[in-house]
């Protein structure tokens, strides 16, 4: 029996080298979900077996961890455990979310996984390894080309799923796939290099596929770690090298310098070209969405980060703190749980001790891939030693993910052992257990997969079971959600994230009657809970007060405890919108339930003065100051209507999003602007050209703005898509066909 457990323990570390190419319909987050928890069980499965066979007398390289560079991950762990003991919630600190799977329970799979590999590693097993690596990369690459095609032509391809936005393959997100590549193109150079004849030749194309998928993703951060590479290794050879090599290298350098001038002179041509990964590079600058939300995050986060800069404040605190200092007039996403930046995610999370051991992770991949060319004379080492320059430079823009890491973490492991050295000695536990011992130990360990992965798994069928049904049959929704949530994991704070999502977006508007007011009841019910188990989270508390909020008029409303929520969400993200809008509403909502009058003034004047507070927070966002306009328009006060429309006028350029449009539209319809009205409902349509309804009102802004070929061709558009919608106006349409009759 133990000759065939040893047989099976080495397919077993191999297996997680083959995670990437598995995703799951049917799972929320089916892109990572399925991925951490077979992640999580592989390694539970494969330290269960290492423990029988270690307690059965089994010889592994225990003389490795000697090496003091082998107790970096293992420090690693220790901080982040401590860091996140000493932190606001240690439990949400250990499992994470669905969403992102990492949370120390991860980090623990991961460095055990680094373990098991390292005592166990021998020229075999990395050949195995890194060939397995080589065939998981090409296919995920593959399977991005095909998923590009199917972009880009329309085809249908059996087996391969439509991306929404850029290309994610096999892994669901362009630069969780682009920073996977830039391991796996090098570890198949790799293999290629150890192999001969048409497997050579394989493993070559294989890496140009990989390097076309990096394309395809169009990945700033990962296209500009290569390029970084690139140039390293070709001044390493213009010096260390002789001969055409040497020639070459030096020819080549100056080929990049003269294609770098050239893309520089010419970027704002080069940014026309309809090539996704030109264009982003090409348009690449401080004012690029992207760019400057991450250097707000940035700028920000590091304050923030350095009042705890020695142990950090614990794994899964970013959103915490990022809610803090989140400012919608200068950063377009509402959520933040990561800096885009591992170094950054690192210091906050784990101070400056986990910053500095996760750098040294990286360093001592560097340092062995050099030894193992300089000393072993191995090329590839070389090939290491760019892919952990490659993972650091690329890291600086992305975050790490569970699978990525495992596998830099694994490779850790193999650069330095996995050679034939003759140093390197099995070796025994210096003590015999009782039989028994063995079995009991692995049993136990195995009995993990239960809370780390078969539970987690039940409990997101069952929420994806409840979100398929939401709409269809309510009570089946709540039903298979109450039975997730019964099984006690970590997955409530989604459960309460979906169960918002599911009734503000569609279940309020889609639903009427007794279903509505079921899912209205779900919806606070979860929430509830999750606002006194997570009394830190501002995402709950601004969803609950948003469900609260949005009652249905059949359910009697508890202010007291709307103004509660809100006021939490307020205080722990206090420039963030919604709480304050949803706060303003309980006076509005007041206001509108009387006739004209005193009253009903005083109600408005007092969602006024909240309004006016929260425009003092933010003065350079405009959304707000033409709230303001309209409500002061609806009293009567039109000075001070000009007045906050004047000052958000001045601010679109700058917050020029959908929903400030949105509210500008609104009110200069109502005041008869058509100019001013014709200008933001372009801007809706430019954003949202499949809204009929905006381009409707477009139509008719134009038309009475004096631009009448423009209003006609918009309404042209509404009459042949959405002919309904553009029979409701009688006397447009009269205008309409009067022009039309007119200009044949």
């Amino acid at each position: 029996m133990i000759r065939r457990l040893e047989q099976a323990y080495p397919y077993l570390l191999l297996a997680t080298a083959v995670i990437p190419l598995i995703f799951i319909d049917g799972l929320l987050y089916p892109y990572v979900a399925p991925k951490t928890f077979l992640l999580r069980g592989i390694v539970i499965v494969a330290l269960s077996l290492f423990s029988y066979l270690v307690l059965s007398g089994k010889e592994f390289f225990f003389g490795r961890l000697r090496s003091k560079i082998t107790w970096v991950p293992g420090a690693l762990l220790v901080v982040a455990y401590v860091s996140t003991a000493m932190g606001a919630d240690f439990y949400h600190g250990f499992w994470s979310t669905y969403d992102r799977g990492d949370g120390l329970v991860s980090l623990t799979a991961v460095i055990a996984l680094y373990y098991l590999i390292l005592v166990y590693a021998d020229r075999f097993f990395y050949e195995r390894f890194i060939n397995v690596v080589s065939w998981t990369g090409t296919i995920v690459a593959i399977y991005a080309v095909l998923q590009w095609i199917v972009v880009t032509t329309g085809a249908h391809i059996p087996l391969v799923a439509v991306s929404h936005g850029r290309v994610g393959s096999t892994l669901g997100n362009a630069a969780f796939l682009s920073g996977y590549m830039g391991i796996t193109f090098l570890v198949t150079l790799a293999t290629a290099w150890h192999s001969e004849g048409s497997w050579r030749k394989f493993w070559y194309v294989g890496s140009v596929l990989q390097i076309c998928a990096i394309f395809i993703a169009a990945t700033r951060g990962t296209l500009l770690a290569l390029v970084l590479a690139g140039i390293v290794a070709l001044l390493y050879a213009a010096v260390s090298s002789h001969g055409r090599i040497r020639t070459y290298a030096r020819t080549a350098i100056v080929g990049v310098i003269i294609v770098a001038t050239l893309f520089v002179v010419f970027r704002s041509d080069i940014a026309k070209i309809p090539i996704e990964f030109l264009h982003r590079v090409a348009t690449i600058s401080v004012s690029d969405t992207t760019v400057s939300s991450r250097l707000f995050v940035w700028k920000n986060m590091l304050p923030q980060a350095m009042s705890h800069p020695i142990l950090g404040t614990g794994a899964e605190t970013i959103e915490t703190i990022f809610n803090r200092v989140y400012d919608p007039g200068k950063i377009l996403e509402q959520w933040f749980d990561r800096t885009h930046n591992s170094f950054l995610d690192y210091f906050v999370q784990y101070g400056i001790l986990g910053l500095l051991l996760y750098c040294a992770l990286i360093f001592g991949i560097l340092y062995n891939g050099i030894r193992r060319y300089r000393d072993d004379g191995e090329k590839d080492g070389l090939l290491f030693a760019l892919l952990a320059f490659v993972y650091a430079v690329s890291d600086f823009f992305v975050f790490d993910t569970a699978v990525a890491f495992s596998l830099l973490l694994a490779i850790a492991a193999l650069v330095p052992y996995g050679i034939n050295r003759k140093n390197d000695k099995l070796r025994t536990l210096p003590f015999r257990s009782p039989k028994a011992v063995p079995i009991v130990v692995s049993i136990i360990i195995l009995l993990l997969l239960i809370p780390v992965s078969i539970t987690p798994l039940r409990a997101n069928l069952l929420l994806a079971d409840g979100y398929v049904y939401h709409i269809v049959d309510v009570r089946r929704s709540i039903a298979s959600m109450n039975q997730g949530l019964s099984l006690g994991t970590y997955a409530d704070l989604e459960y309460g994230y979906q169960a918002y999502d599911m009734y503000t977006e569609r279940q309020q508007n889609m639903l009427s009657g007794e279903a509505r007011v079921l899912a209205y009841q779900y919806a606070r019910d979860i929430l509830q809970k999750n606002f006194t188990k997570y009394p830190f989270d501002a995402r709950t508390a601004t969803y609950f007060g948003h469900v609260l909020d949005s009652a249905p008029p059949e359910v009697t409303r508890d202010e007291t405890l709307e103004r509660a929520v809100l006021s939490r969400a307020i205080l722990f993200s206090p420039k963030r919108s919604q709480a304050w809008y949803m706060l303003a509403n309980i006076s509005l909502r007041k206001g509108d339930a009387l006739s004209a009058g005193a009253e009903k003034v005083r109600f408005y004047r007092e969602a006024i003065s909240t309004i006016e507070e929260y425009s003092k927070m933010i003065p350079e966002t405009a959304e707000p100051r033409y709230i303001l306009a309209t409500l002061y328009l609806t009293i009567g006060d039109r000075e001070s209507a000009k007045h906050w429309a004047d000052e958000a006028l001045v601010l679109y350029p700058y917050d020029g999003s959908l929903a400030t449009a949105k509210r500008a539209s609104r009110y200069y319809v109502t005041i008869g602007d058509w100019t001013h009205a014709e200008q933001f409902l372009a801007d809706i349509v430019s954003i949202s050209p499949d809204d009929y309804g905006a381009l409707y009102d477009f139509a008719k802004a134009a038309f009475l703005a004096g631009h009448k070929e423009k209003g006609v061709a918009a309404a042209a558009v509404v009459k042949q898509y959405a002919p309904t919608l553009f029979a409701s106006d009688a006397q447009f349409v009269r205008a309409y066909d009067a022009w039309v009759a007119e200009h044949k």
